[in-house]
């Protein structure tokens, strides 16, 4: 997984970008970004005001959401702020260029450190129970064909015996989430004051998917997991395991309501009054429904995690 993601002519350093296959809610509506230029604003407000206030964009793709939270930023704010695009793959041509773009997290971040689908793209073990009810490695080759390797064992047994609970019986599948867990606790460790978000598909301990999540995904369409650099390998995040103390999970659909993105109609006397704004206002109503369905966007996890303020979204 990570050799086929980012090693030399992996997924993720292919030239048109993880948009070329598949579609986040950054690319699903601006008001996903103005919500997070929101949230930013809020984190400002909670940290007094700074003369320079950071915003890391974690796992940029091609800069989307960075770009889209500087344009909706107020004036005086976006001149404060300090944006930084962290990603492995190239700086984009003609990307703005109060963006700094780096290949790993900045350090002493004061601001916002926000990981749109990053966790889900941290590559994880595989296991597999065996007639016995023995967790076993799944090992696979470059061409995706399975076989069941050693025993779990160690720090990764210790992580599926707390993290994903149950019977190991023959055929149940499991991703070891510890590797998650690290990474998402190795960028909470360079935001001095401010707050970290991570935003992923999700589950929790007590509703884990028996056969696991793991995945593909190749020009929009989902597709077997091969492991040859051709496709997105992907696997939902145990977003419980990697709270860290004063960390809470809550929905997508719970955390956009509450940075003020709402599906609602317009009002139909809009229409006669005003049927071009009628008609930006339903736009807009579509988009918001979409990014906070139920089913859909709207359930992927938001794990909101406080470093010396309180949590600016109201937990």
């Amino acid at each position: 997984m990570e050799a086929a993601l980012y090693g030399p002519g992996g997924f993720y350093r292919r030239a048109e970008g993880p948009a070329g296959h598949f579609r986040t809610s950054v690319h699903a509506s601006p008001l996903f970004t103005e919500a997070v230029a929101r949230l930013l604003g809020r984190v400002d407000e909670a940290l007094g005001r700074p003369a320079s206030l950071d915003f890391v964009d974690m796992a940029a793709g091609r800069g989307e959401l960075v770009t889209g939270v500087l344009a909706a930023l107020p004036a005086d704010l976006a001149a404060r702020t300090r944006a930084y695009a962290v990603e492995i793959a190239d700086r984009p041509a003609g990307l703005d260029h109060r963006i700094e773009w780096l290949a790993e997290c900045p350090k002493g971040v004061t601001g916002l450190l926000f990981a749109n689908e990053w966790l889900d793209n941290v590559p994880v073990e595989v296991a597999e129970a065996d007639p016995s009810g023995v967790w076993r490695l799944v090992l696979v080759r470059q061409d995706g064909t399975e076989r069941l390797g050693e025993p779990v064992s160690g720090a990764a047994a210790e992580w599926l015996a707390r993290w994903w609970p149950g019977p190991a019986e023959e055929g149940l599948r499991a991703e070891i989430g510890l590797p998650r867990d690290t990474a998402w606790a190795s960028v909470v460790a360079r935001v001095e004051r401010g707050l970290a978000v991570a935003v992923d598909y999700a589950h929790t301990a007590d509703a884990r998917p028996p056969f696991g999540t793991l995945t593909g995904f190749r020009e929009g369409r989902e597709t077997a997991p091969v492991p040859d650099g051709s496709c997105d390998i992907t696997a939902h995040v145990a977003l419980d395991a990697c709270a860290l103390p004063g960390g809470r999970t809550l929905t997508q659909r719970d955390a956009l309501h509450a940075l003020g993105v709402a599906g609602a109609r317009p009002p139909l006397a809009l229409a006669t009054t005003d049927p071009a704004a009628y008609v930006r206002a339903l736009a807009s109503a579509g988009e918001a429904a979409e990014l906070t369905a139920p089913g859909g966007l709207g359930d992927f996890g938001w794990l909101v995690q406080p470093v010396g303020i309180l949590d600016p979204l109201g937990g």
